[in-house]
């Protein structure tokens, strides 16, 4: 007579003493020979669960002859595939649907493509990202003219002659098909696209002396990221208003794009904003490639303020990394810059009709009215992380050579390129006093910046605030 001892879960009213005997990593069927049985054993609050006898004649005799005692017939630690097929199915069937809609939706939106329709594109400067987009477009399509307006003949001369943008990328050939100007009339002449890339701060004066070239349709897409000082005016307005058209086509192209990578064809997603849905959809069909994707927003102010204050944040965070604060202080300074940023972008503040009846202005809304969504997309998050962690970031770099103890006169004369954050961080403020928002980190930049605080004093004075409510 045989006795089996299995690992059962115990009746509701016994606790199955079952350890004994098993262990805890498999269970095992003990065979005992029927003339000596196991001693049981009770106890008050344990019992032995056992099942009835099995004979000899049911276990294999290869399995007898090999282990007489004690025969292992099952293993809670063997592993189980069907769980594992169950889940790599639903993968499948997920992964399916997503291509099944992908070429779905291809075929329902096959429309006219724009890049087709389009022979002529002009860049509005010759910095590396106005390159980087120059010669983007031309790859799209090798008969496209594309016009890049500069001022400098030497680089106009060395575009044209060696295919080569010498002062910012020596290394990389650019397509047969960009052509460098110093003739405004001429690069604007017979335009569909034009990119705007001069800095911010001197966009204004720049369009103004240009104005009388440029058609009234002609689409202007911003790669300018910043405020305007003293008059804290964004792109979208700047562009209308320099070139005396209020109706003047506009699209704002950000995300986190570094022009090197661009011109190294790595992949990339950005997104366009207009308020002209067509306009955006144009613009997407322009620019997307297998390389680079395109989302299309409404949102034009929450990409423009986000794109505006990440150079602030990178600032910041690059002050982190030149004091060597550590990584804990770099995630809660991101994230402190993050919530800075959404607070003013998304404010809006209505004077209400009780309030208006003790004033004498009229009714005042003041908002920025950006979408929580589009802060935390392409143009938010996506810019932000790649700005503040990536060394590639002119904004991060002048914070690190800050927080290591340069002076910023001396960091900004040894850079051929422009850190918008600089001159953007002291109109962030300014704006920030207009909608009544407070933002301690991107404050504490705009006071170094201004020679008012050292990084280190700020440092002491961020981390003595109130501890507050994560709001």
């Amino acid at each position: 007579m045989a006795a089996l001892l299995l690992e059962l879960p115990p009746p509701p009213f016994f606790n199955c003493n079952h350890h004994r005997f098993l262990s805890s990593s498999k269970t095992t069927l003990h065979y005992f020979p029927s003339k000596i049985p196991p001693p049981l054993t009770f106890t008050p609050t344990t019992t032995y669960c056992f099942l009835p006898t099995v004979t000899s004649s049911s276990i294999p005799e290869e399995e007898d002859k090999e282990e007489p005692h004690s025969i292992a017939v099952a293993s809670t630690n063997a592993p189980d595939e069907r769980p594992q097929q169950d889940r790599r199915k639903v993968v499948q069937i997920a992964w399916e649907k997503l291509v099944r809609w992908s070429r779905s939706w291809r075929s329902k939106n096959n429309k006219t493509d724009h890049l087709e329709r389009t022979n002529k594109v002009v860049v509005l400067g010759g910095g590396s990202f106005g390159t980087a987009m120059a010669a983007h477009v031309a790859y799209r399509k090798s008969n496209l003219e594309v016009q890049i307006l500069l001022r400098d003949p030497l680089l106009c001369q060395s575009i044209n002659e060696n295919h080569c943008n010498c002062k910012y990328f020596p290394e990389h050939k650019l397509p047969d098909n960009v052509i460098a100007t110093t003739n405004a009339k001429a690069a604007l002449l017979g335009a569909d696209y034009c990119f705007h890339a001069v800095p911010v701060q001197f966009s204004s004066s720049f369009l103004e002396g240009i104005a009388e070239y440029v058609d009234p349709g002609l689409p202007f897409i911003s790669l300018s990221k910043g405020l305007e000082l003293n008059t804290l005016r964004m792109m979208s307005q700047i562009i209308p208003q320099a070139l005396g058209n209020p109706y003047q086509p506009f699209v704002s192209l950000s995300g986190p794009s570094f022009a090197l990578e661009l011109m190294n064809k790595l992949p990339t997603a950005m997104v366009v904003a207009s308020k002209d849905k067509k306009l955006a959809h144009a613009t997407q069909q322009l620019l997307a490639s297998s390389l680079l994707r395109i989302s299309t927003s409404r949102d034009v102010t929450g990409v423009e303020i986000a794109g505006a204050l990440k150079n602030v944040l990178a600032i910041a965070a690059g002050i982190v990394e030149g004091m060597n604060l550590g990584n804990n202080s770099m995630a809660a300074l991101v994230a402190q810059g993050c919530t800075e940023i959404r607070w003013l972008a998304t404010k809006i503040w209505v004077v209400s009709p009780v309030l208006y009846l003790t004033i004498s202005s009229p009714l005042l809304i003041l908002k920025m009215g950006a979408k929580p969504a589009t802060i935390t997309g392409l143009s938010g998050t996506g810019d932000i992380m790649l700005t503040c962690f990536v060394n590639l970031s002119r904004n991060r770099t002048v914070g690190v050579r800050l927080g290591s103890g340069e002076k910023l006169d001396d960091i900004l004369s040894s850079m051929n390129q422009v850190a918008e954050g600089v001159s953007t961080a002291g109109a962030v403020i300014a704006l920030a006093q207009k909608y009544n928002v407070k933002m301690p980190v991107l404050t504490a930049v705009a006071r170094i910046i201004d020679n008012e605080l050292t990084p280190k004093k700020a440092v002491l004075e961020l981390m003595s605030l109130p501890q507050v409510e994560e709001v």
